[in-house]
């Protein structure tokens, strides 16, 4: 990438004389030139890399350089991915202001745009900016593949860890693309350097390209940022309300000791020490002691309790005010929980809900943030400052205080909650606009501003409390000392929890420091560690080499690497070819094959065919005589995704769903047919990800997974179950009754341990339960240890049905037509809840639906499986007058 020199201001120190970065595919005079940036793009194209760089330096335009060099010599197209909708919004302005690449070939992708056009705009794009939820989603529905994807970004990627989307996508990209090139971004990836190892491991990662304010080519551009903490001293009326409080959690505390979970009984116990007493609860839940129970909702009061301290020490009167009211309107709401009834109820309580109501003053913490801002905007002369808060009440207050003397508007997340409203996309950009114009001086925000949105740099960050965790401080601090110098104020409350978490912040904060500098020019170290961790699990199968070698990368070994020598290696070449995978789905109708042996199996063919599903085989013995025939019609549809940032949530679908059957080819993967919900589960991910296996993605109106045209699954863990089975938002009945009118063989997998434990239910219900799943619905009950042996359940019986049977599977959008004996049965077993096998009965007895109908009770009592109840709630619904309404 050669320089150019230009007038304008650039983007960096705003000197006259600008060089900038000339390329093919940049827009001329936009990338102002900085060795710091070059270097970094020179070793993240070279290499799957994590690029930390202070916040504010500009991450985002050295994955773009990458972008644009990948694009321009290896071709296909290019994926970012950033944690929320209006990061991904401010990513595609920046991209198509600073390439010269169509702007309809840079789209964006979050849950507002459907699945039906996320899967048409793929194809022709260039350039995919997008929140990984929708991408994972759109993975697992096979509506996407990232074959030709040849450079993806991870923004904010210290998130990679656990469940999160981007350590699922991640290992679909390595296995996947045909020359894959990982790029993480972050300012902070990790407090420690496991944390920061783990990152790498979840994304592949082989190279950490560290760059700090102490490096001559980044300090040129950045300032000072001065950090201060002012100590606040509480009025005597704010410290009565947080005494009586602690006397009730000390009241709590001694009967959790009593029970021998716990020897402590102050009020300031760490949330460690509360983790480790609901441990103790929870085992002796599990040993089927009722104390464990009574144990647990005392600890939910203990931690509703410390919430509420935490608020009236650190936040604010009226935001304790507030949390009781919400906690007021809980008790009184139906199904309320013990703990919420009895934490109202106490007499300690109510008084402390009372010294809040008549409190009439203003908390300390306001009076000094608005001398801040006094002195900030008016004595010299600022701009802008950013106030940041963990209340959403707390912004909503404080806003409406600081108007009174300043411009002022609040930043919060898109959820609403119980008397407060979310922001929209729309009102979050429209803000940050209005801040970056000048069009007001204060923005006070909840943690949604501080991950990587482009916050204006500002004049004063004040954090109203301290921030308990290093990387959160850093990225916080990093929205002032960009271009000019910056000051940090942060408001501690004396002799609270404020000063422990302030401290706690410090330390970790200078451990990350200390970790990323020792990381620095360790490359080498690191590709070991990550070898040895087992980055070899995202090998593609034949692909050993480094992306930019020549061959396709997957994310292996990596250890002979090296990163880019410097900006003079900025314009070397990158040799790849980008194949493209056709993507073709062949429907069919298939004829099940006879049986071989008369239709029986070994174990020996079972432990066989489970293998197979495994290895996503297809098991050669065809044992299955009957004939099936699937309608081959394709639809997507998409139901609620998760969120994508506080609150929120994205996506759309048809609101009753569709009855389904997945969709079997000889010559392709096994399907299953997952509903929309189940994504909050690994299981989809999990099976989406098998050599093999295909997942489709629907909004199912019966079971939660489609093994066949006539095999469904009703997924239910062992809590489920039992909540369904005590009353639930839907009957366990009506859902057993649902899979068996519509699939011949429906099953419901019972996930997890504990089933006469979990809860106080007598066993012999359960096992009533149980057994009228089976007798009175024909389900198929089986168990599964947890959600890593009920995707191997699932492949087991898809494969067993599309291979093995010869099933097929297709997508109707509305029921299947019945047959008339089945219409017969379905009308008998609704009334007064029969069942399909009562039905069936009564038919058989009488022979038409109309002699069910007109049945006298002693007749009804002969036939088998109808008693007394039985009888007289047909009679009654049969021969009742219709109510009026």
């Amino acid at each position: 990438m050669a320089a150019t020199d230009g007038d304008g201001d650039g983007d960096g120190d705003g000197a006259d004389d600008v060089a900038y970065v000339d390329h093919p595919l940049l827009a001329p005079g936009f990338i102002e030139r900085r060795l710091y940036q070059l270097r970094l793009a020179s070793a993240a194209r070279s290499s799957h890399t994590l690029v930390c760089l202070p916040t504010g330096l500009g991450k985002t335009t050295v994955s773009l350089l990458v972008t644009a060099e990948r694009l321009d010599e290896v071709g296909g197209k290019s994926l970012f991915l950033a944690p929320t909708k209006p990061l991904v919004n401010q990513h595609a302005e920046f991209y198509r202001e600073a390439l010269s690449i169509p702007d309809e070939e840079i789209v964006v992708f979050t849950g507002e745009v459907s699945p039906d056009d996320r899967a048409a705009l793929w194809g022709d794009a260039t350039i995919v900016i997008a929140t990984p939820q929708v991408v994972e989603n759109d993975l697992i529905g096979n509506r996407i593949s990232l074959r030709d994807v040849t450079h993806l970004t991870f923004d904010e990627c210290h998130r990679a860890t656990g469940d999160y989307a981007y350590v699922y996508i991640a290992e679909r990209y390595h296995a996947d693309a045909a020359d894959p090139l990982v790029t993480g971004m972050s300012a902070s990836p990790g407090g420690d350097q496991e944390s920061i190892l783990q990152v790498c491991e979840n994304l592949g990662i082989a190279d950490v390209e560290v760059m700090t304010e102490d490096d001559a080519d980044v300090s040129e551009f950045t300032y000072e940022t001065d950090l201060e903490w002012k100590t606040i001293e509480l009025p005597d009326e704010v410290l009565e309300i947080r005494d009586l409080l602690n006397e009730v959690i000390e009241e709590r505390l001694e009967k959790l000791k009593s029970m021998g979970v716990t020897r402590k009984t102050q009020p300031d116990l760490s949330q460690t020490e509360l983790n480790r007493m609901r441990g103790k609860l929870q085992k002796l839940i599990d040993n089927g002691e009722s104390e464990g129970y009574k144990g647990m909702s005392v600890h939910a009061e203990v931690m509703k309790l410390r919430r509420a301290v935490e608020l009236v020490e650190t936040q604010s009167v009226e935001a304790t005010r507030r949390y009781f009211e919400r906690q007021r309107n809980a008790a009184r709401s139906s199904g309320a929980s013990k703990a919420s009834q009895r934490l109202v109820a106490d007499p300690k309580v109510r008084q402390a809900m009372r010294a809040a109501e008549s409190f009439d003053d203003i908390h300390p913490k306001f009076r000094r943030t608005r001398m801040l801002l006094a002195r900030t905007l008016g004595i010299e002369g600022g701009e802008r400052v950013i106030v940041f808060t963990e209340s959403r009440d707390t912004a909503e207050v404080l806003t409406e205080f600081l108007a009174e003397g300043f411009t002022v508007r609040r930043f919060v997340g898109q959820g609403d909650r119980e008397g407060s409203d979310g922001m929209t996309q729309t009102e979050q950009q429209e803000t940050l606009d209005a801040f970056r114009a000048g069009e007001f001086e204060v923005l006070v925000s909840t943690s949604v501003a501080e991950e990587g949105l482009d916050v204006p740099e500002v004049d004063l960050v004040c954090f109203y409390e301290p921030v308990p965790t290093a990387i959160r401080s850093i990225q916080r601090k990093g929205r002032t000392g960009r271009q000019t110098e910056g000051r940090v104020v942060v408001l501690m409350a004396e002799d609270t929890r404020d000063e422990a978490f302030f401290w706690i912040s410090r330390r970790r904060e200078r451990e990350m420091e200390d970790e990323l500098r020792a990381l620095k020019g360790a490359a080498a170290e690191i590709e070991a560690e990550l070898e040895q961790q087992g980055l070899d699990a995202f090998d593609g199968g034949d692909a050993d080499t480094r992306a930019g070698d020549g061959d396709a990368a997957a994310g292996g070994d990596g250890s002979d690497a090296s990163t880019g020598p410097g900006v003079a290696d900025a314009d070397a070449d990158v040799v790849a070819a980008a194949d493209t995978r056709p993507a073709s789905d062949s429907d069919r109708e298939a004829d099940a094959a006879p049986a071989s042996d008369g239709g029986s199996s070994t174990l020996a063919d079972f432990a066989s065919e489970a293998s197979a599903a495994v290895a996503g085989e297809a098991p050669t013995d065809d044992t299955d005589g009957a004939d099936a025939a699937g309608d081959a019609t394709d639809a997507d549809a998409d139901g609620p995704e998760r969120p994508d940032d506080e609150g929120g949530a994205d996506g759309d679908g048809a609101a009753d769903g569709v009855v389904a059957a997945a969709d079997s080819d000889d010559d392709g993967p096994v399907e299953i047919v997952v509903d929309q919900r189940e994504l909050e589960s690994t299981i989809a991910r999990d099976l989406s990800a098998r050599e093999g296996i295909a997942t489709r993605l629907e909004t199912l109106a019966v079971g939660d997974y489609v093994c066949s045209d006539r095999v469904a699954v009703e997924r239910k863990s062992v809590a489920d179950f039992l909540d369904t089975l005590t009353g639930g938002d839907r009957s366990l009945f009506e859902q057993a009754r649902a899979l068996s009118r519509n699939y011949a063989r429906p099953v419901l997998l019972l996930e997890g341990e504990g089933l006469y434990e979990e809860r106080n239910v007598h066993p012999g219900a359960i096992r009533g339960a149980l057994a009228s799943l089976v007798v009175d619905f024909g389900l198929s009950v089986l168990r599964t240890d947890d959600q890593a042996d009920t995707a191997e359940m699932l492949a087991t019986l898809a494969t067993r049905e599309q291979r093995d049977r010869d099933r097929s599977v297709s997508v109707h959008g509305e029921k299947s037509a019945k047959t008339l004996a089945e219409q017969q049965e379905y009308v008998v077993s609704s009334i007064g809840d029969v069942g399909p096998v009562t039905a069936r009965s009564l038919l058989e007895a009488f022979g038409t639906v109309e002699a069910v109908m007109t049945a006298r009770k002693e007749d009804l009592l002969e036939v088998s499986g109808v008693g007394e109840v039985t009888a007289d709630r047909l009679r009654e619904v049969i021969g009742s007058e219709y109510p009026e309404r």
